[in-house]
């Protein structure tokens, strides 16, 4: 006798969960490109006189602020304040506190890279995080990734020094050909630094899904844990930076308000990329910002895009295609 199973029992809610869970993710990531993209242009349209009128300490410290607020806010309307009660042992918070301290030493990292390097010469060997961050990922936390996958990420981060390039004479506009040709320059410790800043990126970004997976906490806690230590770090960065010259909101305005708003809802939606997804993701994430800051910049700054934008914008494509696949 043959026995026919009912495979389609069940089915129906099972794809309309599977779709509402693609839906969701598309939507997560699309934003999140979009705010990263954006960023640049942002901070370009706040410029008064080609300086930004606003301190950029008191920036980061209102994005972390903001966040910290939101975490704590998640965690009273879901309910979860049994969690909120337990009480704390070292063992449980100290790991938090790395990846705080790990992005910090990279943002006053940049700052001293431009002793030694061009931004231009920066932007281009900052792709390499894309190959850190890969190593990392497959030997911290394990991950198998096969040969289509590696070679995935290779071209990913090939695009990224593409679109740098491709980007490069637009970044300064009527400048003369003497200085187009000195602007470019790095030093011995121009590259190690570079070199350092690409594993420091890649280490925050393993460490902090390794963090956010290992306990089972939920992730709005997880988040105010993290939060707490990025606030406390910013805060005595922001009062050792503060010259005494510039009030707190001095020079703010609307877009700068969007830029702490949006830069502080891409800290809340990247936990929950590196929570249920994987530091790869975040990885084609930004790759794919770089596309939408070049129409940006093109709709809003009026710069030039050069047909040799749609290399690096098909490069991404075949790089998605290749590791998703």
């Amino acid at each position: 006798m043959i026995v026919i199973h009912n495979v389609r029992s069940g089915s129906p809610s099972r794809h309309r969960r599977w779709w509402r869970k693609r839906v969701q993710w598309g939507v997560l990531l699309g934003l999140m490109v979009l705010i990263y993209g954006s960023h640049a242009p942002l901070i370009t349209l706040t410029k008064v006189g080609g300086r930004v009128p606003f301190s950029s300490s008191s920036c980061v410290l209102l994005i972390e602020i903001t966040k910290l607020l939101v975490s704590l806010a998640t965690l009273l309307l879901t309910g979860d304040l049994s969690a909120l009660r337990a009480p704390l042992s070292l063992a449980l918070v100290a790991p938090y506190a790395v990846p705080a301290a790990l992005y910090a030493f990279n943002n006053n990292l940049v700052v001293l890279m431009q002793i030694y390097m061009d931004p231009s010469s920066f932007q281009v060997l900052s792709n390499l995080k894309i190959a850190s961050t890969a190593l990392l990922y497959s030997s911290c936390l394990g991950k198998r990734l096969r040969s289509a996958q590696w070679l995935a990420l290779g071209i990913l981060m090939g695009a990224g020094v593409c679109h740098s390039y491709s980007s490069l004479d637009l970044e300064y506009p009527g400048q003369t050909e003497d200085q187009a040709s000195s602007r470019l320059r790095i030093t011995a410790w121009g590259l190690v630094l570079v070199l350092v800043y690409c594993f420091i990126s890649g280490l925050a970004a393993v460490y902090t899904e390794r963090v956010l997976k290992s306990q089972r906490l939920p992730l709005s806690l997880q988040n105010l844990y993290l939060y707490v230590f990025g606030l406390a770090i910013n805060l005595v960065s922001h009062l050792l930076s503060m010259g005494g010259e510039q009030d707190f909101l001095e020079g703010y305005s609307g877009v700068v308000w969007a830029i702490v708003a949006g830069q502080a809802a891409n800290g809340l939606l990247m936990s929950v990329v590196l929570k249920h997804g994987s530091g790869i993701t975040r990885l084609f994430v930004i790759s794919c910002s770089m596309l939408v800051n070049a129409l940006l910049s093109w709709a809003l700054l009026g710069l030039q895009l050069t047909p040799f934008f749609l290399l690096p914008t098909s490069m991404i494509g075949l790089a998605a295609y290749l590791y998703y696949l």
